[in-house]
């Protein structure tokens, strides 16, 4: 990375790694969000070419970067977080006067998938900002804190509809 060996087991530099993360994957998300639901004339095979590649290749970095359990923790709390996933994109898409049922469900996918990478980073990070990624005790603690902060926000946003 830059220029010098990360050997398995090392330290990334998080202080690069999550500001070009955000950034990176927030432009390809939103791209992908505004084909899915902006455009009327966007094939579905180049909005699945579009982000299902740069799905994949964040699914490899992940992998690198947080390692199986992690990403296994991320698509454990994707399934358990798609009725969260349905509200807030309903919400969103409600500001501009659309409902997710105004669109096939084949649509949903590439933004649900980088829904779901997004709050797998955001999780990342509060543990790396916290610094309790290796302190058991801490850790428990911030993702009882994530976890209850998205309820009340998937729960705000319910109650708003």
């Amino acid at each position: 990375m830059n220029g010098k060996l990360i050997r398995k087991g090392e330290k990334l530099p998080m202080l690069f790694i999550y500001p070009f993360f955000l950034v990176h994957m927030g432009m390809f998300g939103l791209s992908g969000f505004l084909m899915a639901y902006a455009a009327d004339d966007v094939e579905l095979a180049f909005l699945y070419l579009h982000g299902g590649i740069a799905i994949v290749v964040y699914l490899a970095f992940y992998l690198a970067i947080f390692g199986r359990d992690e990403v296994k923790w991320m698509l454990i709390n994707a399934a358990l977080g798609l009725l969260g996933i349905w509200v807030e994109i309903e919400t969103i898409l409600g500001w501009f006067g659309k409902a997710l049922s105004d669109f096939p469900p084949w649509v949903h996918v590439t933004p649900f998938l980088y829904y779901i990478l997004y709050t797998f980073l955001l999780r990342q990070m509060l543990l790396d900002l916290t610094r309790s990624r290796d302190k058991p005790g801490r850790k428990r603690a911030v993702e009882m804190l994530y976890v209850l902060g998205s309820l009340a926000v998937y729960g705000a946003l319910w109650l708003n509809r």
